[in-house]
């Protein structure tokens, strides 16, 4: 991100303006991430983790977590909360945070370099790209793509409102933005869509509008492969 991008995340964990973080563990990685069939022990790299409950469940699945967060105040609120006493060592630019299975590198997301990351089998993503501004996700993307290899896959969460004058059939595919952002390095699998109406918290009297959770597989194309659109599989829909 850009320095006065950096400056507004480390100050909104400064005035704890965290609304974002979840409370709880999220539902759609413990009903779905089963279905990815991963080893246990294999690695799992968390982008713009903040202080996710998530990296814990994915620890007690049996993963070696691996995540990377700018907010030092983050890491810190992190393993205290859940009550662990990590052990720290700079590597490179970064300071690493480690205790049993989790690990975050406290940095730059976009200074991290594959030889810092070290190998990883997946990546789990649920607020990280749509965190961004719009104009840094392309980048974001493209630098997930050099940090990761090419047997890795990314499981992604993304909460999408709807678009005007969009189709049901539209809403309910893969995004167009996700498929400009990932098709060119990644086959994209959408797998599950749930569609709820919500009300504004802000407009309280205008109607509740429709928005779509969505759960994505992305499989890393070889580098010698034509981009294209993986539709195979069925998309599982709930309407709430």
């Amino acid at each position: 991100m850009t320095d006065r991008d950096n400056v507004l995340w480390l100050q909104c964990w400064r005035d704890q303006r965290t609304d974002f973080n979840q409370k709880t563990v999220n539902q759609l990685l413990t009903k779905f991430w089963p279905g990815l069939d991963l080893a246990q022990g294999s690695r799992v790299f968390v982008p713009l983790c903040g202080k996710s409950f998530d990296m814990i469940w994915l620890a007690n699945q049996g993963y070696e977590v691996i995540g990377i967060e700018l907010s030092p105040i983050a890491v810190r609120a992190f393993f205290r909360e859940n009550n662990l006493r990590p052990a720290r060592r700079q590597v490179g630019r970064f300071t690493l945070w480690q205790h049993g299975r989790l690990s975050i590198l406290c940095g730059d997301y976009f200074s991290l370099t594959l030889a810092v990351l070290g190998h990883i089998d997946a990546v789990y993503d649920r607020a990280a790209l749509t965190a961004l501004p719009e104009e840094i996700r392309k980048h974001y993307v493209a630098h997930l793509r050099l940090i990761v290899p090419e047997v890795a896959m990314v499981f992604l969460l993304t909460t999408e409102d709807a678009e005007e004058k969009e189709t049901l059939s539209q809403a309910f595919g893969v995004a167009e933005e996700i498929k400009i952002l990932y098709s060119e390095n990644f086959d994209i699998e959408l797998i599950h869509v749930e569609s709820e109406f919500e009300a504004d918290p802000e407009s309280p009297d205008q109607l509740p509008e429709r928005t779509e959770y969505k759960v994505y597989r992305l499989l890393v194309k070889p580098r010698n492969q034509l981009p294209m659109i993986d539709h195979k599989k069925p998309v599982k829909l709930y309407l709430k």
